[in-house]
């Protein structure tokens, strides 16, 4: 269980981006298959899975601080999580419209 907020935004941010890199380089080995009902099978159960692991890094730790009576070092918690993982967003968004 990782007890810095920081910690948990970057984590999810690199579970992304290993999303996004195997989406878009796994791809590439299926590109003459055809399509059967497994890959939309398989997106549901990783929006699934990508749920729970954001719901995990997010909310597990101020849940537990919030049932522990520090309401106020939960909401602390959370919102500093949120906002580095926002600020993250924001830099990935600003590098992507400067690419392009």
């Amino acid at each position: 269980m990782i007890k810095n907020p920081y910690a948990n935004a970057v984590l999810a941010a690199l579970y992304i981006v290993a999303i996004v890199l195997f989406i878009n380089y796994g791809t590439q080995f299926a590109r003459e298959k055809p399509d059967t009902i497994l890959i939309p099978m398989a997106m549901l159960s990783l929006f699934v899975l990508s749920a729970a692991l954001m719901g995990l890094l997010f909310l597990l730790q101020p849940v537990l601080m919030y049932l522990d009576g520090k309401k106020k070092d939960a909401v602390s918690f959370f919102l500093t999580t949120l906002g580095t993982f926002a600020g993250i967003t924001v830099v990935v968004f600003a590098a992507a419209l400067l690419i392009h």
